[in-house]
């Protein structure tokens, strides 16, 4: 499978705005996009204004970097969208927030997406008491997301049992951090999306 190896603060500055790629750095004065915030390579600062298509290429790639999805994957999403009731952008976004590589991220089970990802495909995370090691799998309303036991010695769960979560927990997700244990208890909604997305652009791009 393609991926990316570059360094993914350039993807920020490209973007930009902070996609939180590399977790605890993001929210120091140490992060590129503090220090350089203008989009990387030498015609960086020189730049013209964007093109409308180029302001929908834009904000699907943010997204797609944000959650580290590849082209192919990103289309499904929208594909299946727009085969749901509701706002095909609202919709798509909800989906994309259903990973599990994601929700991982969200309960804390890692500093970063990038990181909860990799907790994932090395089978770390249970899913309803099995290990469930895709990414990209569709967590449901009732599912209990934990750590396998084996995986609880880790230093960065160890911490998290005897400190807590860094972050805020969304509304449709629990926590409890002693034991490790997440539980889906809502879809997300719209507004549990802390990511400045407009999503309408990358409707009208797919719908060019």
């Amino acid at each position: 499978m393609a991926r990316y190896t570059g360094s993914v603060c350039r993807q920020c500055r490209r973007e930009g705005t902070k996609l939180f790629l590399k977790g605890d750095k993001c929210y120091t004065e140490k992060c590129p996009m503090t220090l350089r915030h203008t989009p990387p390579g030498m015609h960086g600062q020189g730049r013209k204004k964007q093109s409308e298509y180029g302001l929908q290429l834009r904000e699907k790639q943010k997204v797609r970097r944000a959650y580290g999805i590849l082209e192919s994957q990103f289309r499904k999403y929208y594909d299946m969208a727009t085969n749901m009731k509701g706002v095909t952008g609202e919709n798509m976004l909800s989906l994309i927030e259903r990973r599990l590589d994601n929700v991982a991220y969200r309960l804390n089970f890692g500093e970063s997406r990038p990181m909860a990802r990799q907790m994932v495909t090395h089978g770390h995370v249970l899913v309803n008491g099995k290990k469930v090691d895709i990414a990209s799998y569709q967590v449901k309303v009732g599912d209990e997301i934990t750590i396998r036991e084996k995986s609880r010695e880790i230093p960065f769960f160890k911490t998290l049992r005897e400190e807590g979560a860094k972050r805020t927990i969304p509304q449709w997700l629990e926590l409890d951090a002693e034991n490790l244990k997440g539980r889906v208890v809502a879809l997300p909604k719209r507004e549990d999306i802390d990511l400045s997305i407009e999503e309408h652009n990358i409707v009208e791009f797919y719908s060019r």
